[in-house]
């Protein structure tokens, strides 16, 4: 079977002379690390690509001083950081943040997988996932691209299409006839004929819904309604209800769940009629200070113009959906000029669009630069890294632990051993009673009559006779502890003492960065702690 593979961004038009290059290739790097999964070796990067290794190279290292990707050994590896990019487009959306307790109340009452999409040319994106843990369950994730014509918003969106819509659409079709383009999808095991796409989007546009009887795989069924943007009557997005036929047929998503969608679409366009015009937060600060302190350190190893390239991205937000060429520069500081080449860039790639009134605005691809692999990371998997950072340093086992969703144990979601011919291997899974008694206990549960858990704290055989245990918090967003990060020694090796002056200041450091994962991560997406 021949290799998945995913577009680079190259829509129709010939590469503007005033593109950056640099750009155009870093964005070719981390698409296909998105395509892939987030993790590439060097030389796969250089043949999906087609470039030099040398530039690959380059490229890599620039990524990784920017915290977008982490090395790990031969491989080049997408980090959370990287979905500050998506995080952009979609704060500047708003819609997640407007809609998404509407989608997440309706997938409670209907006890289904509920989604909103946008559309991103011939194909749909989704904004928000509201899913439902079973062992049947749906892979598809924030910012997943997928064929318009084997979805249920696609003939939606396609009402709106323009003539020069259905050519590209057609196009498409013609040379990538069983979406091996769209990594997200299975291959389509038959290849419909186009006007089935054509009879089902007039069908949608009398019908005002749209069904998807199992045309991404075998079992799968959605419904979708169009949820309009009151300012202009055009689709804002859809919003879509997913199932599989052993619960619902196509018929019955139609007969049972279609009135109850429409009635949450109905509030949905009531929350956007009443939704107050939205507060610029502060944009990026210093990033081209940043950047060029960086290629004063690194070198020519350090490729300043795509650095600077990828804060452009970042100058949008909330409050910053729309932003003129004048608004860019001063939000990242860079040279107008500068600017103004990574906007042209970035049109060209069908990453920013230009709107009638001078002005720019992101668009869903975006969510392309590495956004997918990265939703719905669980925390343990965001910390692993970190803790073999923190057990290289301080040599000792360090651990994530975290409450059990009843709240009578807590469990132990990820670990690091040290190597010590006695060491302490604390097994993932391990459980212990949620009780104050113990260093990570105190850390997790109230304590008193305060309502949070200890800074930090000390405790002697908490998971065995003759071990001695530290343990920090690791907060969520709204400073709520989640998580302990911990570390265990033999109490004959270090005294208490010796763990707070020795190793506290590198577990506290270490849970602010596993923190700053876990915010970037979890600003848009649900991040599982156990």
């Amino acid at each position: 079977m021949p290799a998945r593979t995913t577009p680079t961004a190259a829509p129709d038009s010939q590469v503007p002379e005033e593109a950056v290059t640099p750009v155009l290739r870093g964005v070719a790097v981390l698409e296909q690390l998105t395509a892939a999964g987030g993790t590439m070796s060097a030389s796969a990067l250089e043949r999906a690509t087609g470039l030099a290794r040398s530039t690959v190279d380059r490229i890599v290292a620039t990524l990784a001083r920017m915290g977008y990707v982490r090395l790990d050994g031969r491989d080049a590896v997408l980090t959370p950081h990287v979905m500050e990019l998506g995080n952009a487009y979609l704060a500047a959306l708003r819609l997640p943040a407007l809609l998404g307790s509407r989608a997440d109340a309706l997938a409670d009452e209907l006890d289904e997988s509920v989604s909103l999409a946008v559309a991103d040319r011939d194909g749909i994106r989704f904004i928000h996932q509201a899913t439902r843990r079973r062992a049947m369950s749906l892979s598809f994730r924030i910012g997943d691209l997928l064929p318009a014509e084997r979805t249920a918003p696609g003939p939606l969106f396609a009402t709106e299409w323009t003539d020069a819509d259905w050519t590209r659409w057609r196009a498409r079709r013609a040379t990538d006839p069983q979406d091996r383009t769209f990594p997200a999808v299975p291959p389509a095991p038959e290849v419909r004929p186009d006007v089935d796409f054509v009879r089902r989007t007039e069908r949608a546009a009398s019908d005002g819904w749209s069904l998807d009887d199992q045309l991404i795989e075998p079992g799968l069924v959605a419904v979708s309604a169009p949820v309009r943007d009151p300012r202009t009557g055009r689709l804002a997005c859809v919003a879509n209800v997913v199932s599989h036929t052993s619960r619902h047929t196509a018929a019955d998503l139609r007969e049972t769940l279609l009135p109850r969608l429409r009635t949450a679409v109905a509030e949905m366009e009531q929350d956007l009629r009443q939704a107050l015009p939205a507060e610029p937060g502060p944009p990026p600060a210093g990033l081209a200070l940043w950047t060029g302190a960086s290629k004063q350190e690194l070198g020519r190893e350090f490729v300043e113009s795509l650095a600077r390239g990828l804060t452009v991205l970042t100058a949008f937000g909330e409050g910053r959906e729309s932003l003129t060429l004048t608004e860019v520069a001063k939000a990242t500081g860079l040279a107008r000029a500068t600017a103004r080449r990574a906007l042209i860039t970035y049109d060209h790639l069908g990453l920013v669009a230009q709107t009638a009134h001078r002005t720019f605005t992101l668009t869903p691809r975006v969510l392309s630069l590495g956004f997918p692999p990265l939703a719905g990371t669980p925390l343990a998997r965001l910390a692993e890294p970190h803790l073999r950072t923190l057990t290289d340093r301080i040599r000792e086992t360090t651990y994530l632990a975290a409450l059990t969703e009843t709240g009578e144990a807590i469990q132990c979601t990820a670990r690091v051993t040290a190597h010590h011919v006695m060491r302490v291997d604390i097994p993932l899974g391990t459980r212990l009673p949620a009780t104050t008694d113990t260093a990570v206990g105190r850390v997790l549960l109230p304590h008193g009559d305060a309502d949070v858990g200890h800074d930090y704290a000390v405790s002697d055989e908490e998971w065995e006779q003759g071990v001695r245990t530290l343990a920090v918090p690791v907060r969520d967003r709204t400073g709520r502890t989640i998580a302990a990060l911990a570390t265990s020694t033999h109490t004959a090796r270090r005294t208490a003492e010796d763990c707070v002056a020795t190793l506290l200041p590198a577990l506290a450091t270490t849970a602010t960065h596993i923190e700053a994962a876990l915010h970037t991560a979890s600003r848009f997406t649900p991040v599982p702690v156990t």
